[in-house]
Parts: structure tokens; sequence; C-alpha cells
């Protein structure tokens, strides 16, 4: 694994050092490690997390879940549309989420040796967002012997339950230190919550949280001890406190929000993912539900939503659907990181499980009014009650949890693939439908008559090719895996 300091971390640098008094013995371009700080680290390294939640490196799984598709105009993609994947497929998407966590360690380690423990308690919330990421798409990975090269050039691989395991005890001491009185510059380097303390501990909760929820079908699983935690650390986040990141998004080259830049327009105003459209299955299902957050999900054309089904070869819709300005709205929008839609989803699963105090029929109708506002549908808290009065919150059975659970598939949809495809593991992918009853029918599993996999997609991602390339022994002791069988420890369905 090989990684490198950013462009823009650069930049802050020299602007640091350009900024001091400095002994005319000193060369101000050189970068050392007595010039470089957590501070000066932890603004690239936020930004990069931002990309890496709004990276076309989730395209596909947004495309294998039923959301988006391929507009007609370009040849699908035969590896992703068969799911027959291959090492190769996910390498990119492991080593972007790789080289931006050894820039949060750096963060963390460098601000730690400095005391400013504010900065290091936010790099460490941030990589145990992107840590459990990892985990459930790849399973075990390289985590406790990461980042030290010297001792460990070839670094082992660790159990996806160790690491859960692990993750709950750095999350609980980053609140620590975020607890504590901190730097004056912090709320000028938090380019994610400003300095708010109290959020970063909210999402520091809601992370332990998902933690819980991702382990819930596991028998014997107890949730108690990490609860009162939560509990007794101030809960997760609410209506409103979506985490985003933004240093100073705008409508210029290399500086555009992530998603706007990937999935939005570019510079001069020609569409970012020409490829990518709405998927009919997603599509024919709001629809039937008479969902007004299908607009702001989609570009409407003649006022309509047109979709695509995805695998087909041909036949697509030459003028389809791209995405809305309910995701993708402005250059300068902030990106999000973890939104407060799917922390609610999460805090009413816990409620009904018994593990949070409240009501989950409360928080159900919270988590969709907050799906409507996050969109920007038009008088959304109006929109949303009524939604919630035709699709009532149902408790008390696995069956309705599932229901429940389709409801907040319906609100992840290009905000946060990989948490509905989690959900879709761990519960049952019968959370969807198989079909949606629309004219001509349509189905989230490819068309693609060479699809493999027997009318099931991917629970995983193969190790990437890079892995397999030099660090090969470690990588190899995980043994023959495969997409469809090498479940993720917390997939016991």
């Amino acid at each position: 694994m090989k990684h490198t300091y950013t462009i823009f971390l650069i930049t802050l640098i020299a602007s640091f050092i350009n900024g001091c008094n400095l002994d005319v013995n000193t060369d101000p371009n050189r970068v050392t490690e007595t010039t470089v700080t957590g501070a000066l680290i932890f603004p690239a390294a936020a930004h990069e997390v931002g990309q890496r939640v709004a990276s076309g490196n989730f395209t596909f799984l947004e495309n294998w879940i039923g959301y988006w598709a391929a507009s007609g105009t370009f040849a699908i993609d035969a590896t992703e549309t068969t799911y027959n994947i291959t090492p190769s497929f996910g390498d990119a998407l492991w080593l972007n989420h790789y080289n931006t966590l050894f820039d949060l360690e750096q963060a963390r380690s460098k601000a730690l040796a400095s005391g400013d423990n504010l900065t290091a308690a936010a790099s460490m919330i941030l990589s145990a967002r992107l840590f459990q990421d990892l985990v459930d798409i790849y399973g075990n990975i390289p985590y406790s012997q990461a980042f030290q090269y010297a001792k460990y050039p070839l670094p082992a691989y660790d159990k996806g339950q160790d690491i859960y395991n692990d993750l709950q005890a750095k999350l609980d001491q980053a609140i620590t230190y975020m607890s504590s009185p901190g730097l004056s510059s912090f709320p000028t380097t938090d380019i994610v919550n400003g300095g708010n303390q109290t959020k970063w501990i909210k999402f520091a909760n809601t992370l332990k949280l998902r933690l819980l929820i991702r382990q819930s079908q596991i028998s014997g699983f107890s949730a108690t001890s990490e609860a009162a935690k939560i509990i007794a650390n101030g809960g997760v986040l609410q209506a409103g406190e979506t985490v985003s990141v933004n240093p100073g998004y705008s409508k210029a080259t290399n500086k555009q929000s992530p998603f706007f830049a990937n999935y939005g327009f570019t510079v001069n105003d020609a569409e970012a993912a020409p490829a990518v459209r709405a998927n009919n299955y997603f599509v024919n299902m709001l629809q039937s539900n008479g969902d007004p957050r299908l607009q702001r999900y989609f570009l409407t054309i003649s006022g309509n939503v047109v979709g695509c089904d995805y695998g087909l070869a041909a036949g697509n819709p030459q003028v389809s659907s791209g995405i809305g300005p309910g995701l993708a709205n402005n250059d300068a929008q902030s990106q999000w990181i973890f939104t407060s839609v799917e922390s609610l989803f999460l805090e009413m699963e816990a409620i009904e499980r018994g593990w949070l105090p409240g009501t989950a029929s409360a928080k159900y109708k919270e988590a969709v009014t907050e799906s409507f506002t996050f969109l920007g549908v038009a008088n959304a808290s109006t929109a949303a009650t009524a939604y919630v009065t035709a699709f009532p919150y149902l408790g008390g059975s696995v069956a309705n949890l599932k229901q429940m659970l389709l409801q907040k598939y319906i609100s992840m949809c290009g905000i946060a693939s990989l948490e509905a495809w989690s959900d879709l593991r761990r519960i049952g992918f019968d959370i969807i439908p198989t079909s949606v009853p629309a004219v001509g029918g349509s189905s989230y599993y490819s068309v693609n008559p060479g699809a493999v996999g027997s009318g099931t997609i991917p629970v995983r991602l193969l190790y990437a090719q890079s892995e397999y390339t030099t660090n090969a022994d470690n990588v190899n002791a995980q043994g023959n895996i495969n997409q469809f069988t090498s479940k993720i420890f917390w997939d016991v369905n």
C-alpha cells in the first residue's frame, strides 16, 4: 500500500510556513517533519473523506441495489452488470480509502504529539468511518499493522470482528479527547463541524451505533454496554445535524464539491456523469408510492423522470434522467460525510430493538421528514406527514422491520448506498421486492443475460489486485474469496 500527501496539503503547508518567522538558514519551501502538523494535514484529509463518500468508486453499488443504471447512449460495463468481478474491480476503492486513512493517521499522530487533542479526535472519528466501510466491503483487512511501514512493510490482516471491537474503543478514546479543552485554532482547522465539539461527539456516537446495528443479527450479540455509553455521551446526530465538509468549494476547476463534480455538472456546465441515469426499478417504486422525492433524486424530462433498465445492452432510452437537484445542487454545496437521515433511521431501529430510549414510530416519522427536508422537497414537513400516513410505522416483528428498512432504503439513494447494501445483507434482500409491478415491470437484478449468481447480487468485493501484487502472502492467507459466498462476519443470513 503506497500513500502520499495531497497537493492541497502542500499548499496549506506553504501558506503556514510563509506566515512564520523562520531562521535565515531554513528553506521555507522544504517540507519537513517539524513543519508538518496535524492541523495542517487535517483539512486536506477531511476533504478526502468527503471525496470517498461521494466517489465514483461507489457508482457500481448504486447500480447493483437498484438506484441507478447506465444510459442507453453508452455501452454497458460487462464486468459490473454480470457481477463476474475480479480483484481489479475494487482496486481503486481500496487504494483511495487507504490513502485517505494514511493521511488521517498522520494527522492523528502529529496532533497528539503537539497536544492538539481535538484535531487528533476528529481524525480518529473520520478514520473509524472509513475503516468500518472497508470491513463492510471486504471483510478482514490490514488494520493493526497498517501504516507502520518500518516495522510491518507487509501488514497482516485483522479479523473484521476484532476491528469492530477496536473501533468501539477508538471512538471512546476520541470522545474523551473531544470532551477536553482544545487549541483556539481548532474551529479554523475543523472544516467539518466548525469546531463544534458536541457535534463531533454525536458523530462518534452515531458511528458506535452503526457498528452495533451491523451486528444485530449475530446470535448472542448484546449492545447493552455500548448503548449505555451512547446515551451517557449525549446520543446520536439529530435532524439538521448532517456532518459535512466544505473547505470553500466553488465553480472552478478542481474546487467543486465532490458529489456535484462527480454526478452534477462540470465548471463548463456539461454533465459530469452522462452515463449515470435513474434505474427503472427505483423510478417505478417511487412512482407507485406517489413519492415526491423522485423529482429531487433525478432530473425530469418534459416533467417526467425517465429511467433505464440495469444491464440492458441495447434498448434503453437515448434521453433519460440524470442525478437531480436534491443530491447534485450546486458547485459550492457542502459534501456530506454522514447524514442526519441515516442517523435517525439507525436510531429508529435501535429504539425498536430496545437499545435506546424513545418512541420508534415518532423517530420513523422524523427520519422520513428529514429525508424530505434533506432533498429539498417543497413543503417538506407537510409532504412527509402525508407520506407517513400512507406508509405508517410498523413495529413488533422482523417482517415489519423489513418494511421500515424499505423506507430507509428509499431514503439512502445517492446518499449512502453502502448503508443500504449492508442492510440488505444483514437482514435479507427481501427488504426490497424482487420486481416492482409497473408498466413493463422492472427488477433491481441485472437484465444482462451473462449475469452470474443465480438471481442474487454479490455480498462483498474481492480483495484488491494491488494486495495480491504487493502483499500476496497475507491476502492469500484469507483463503479463496468468492463474491457470493464469502460473507462479512456480521452477515449471518
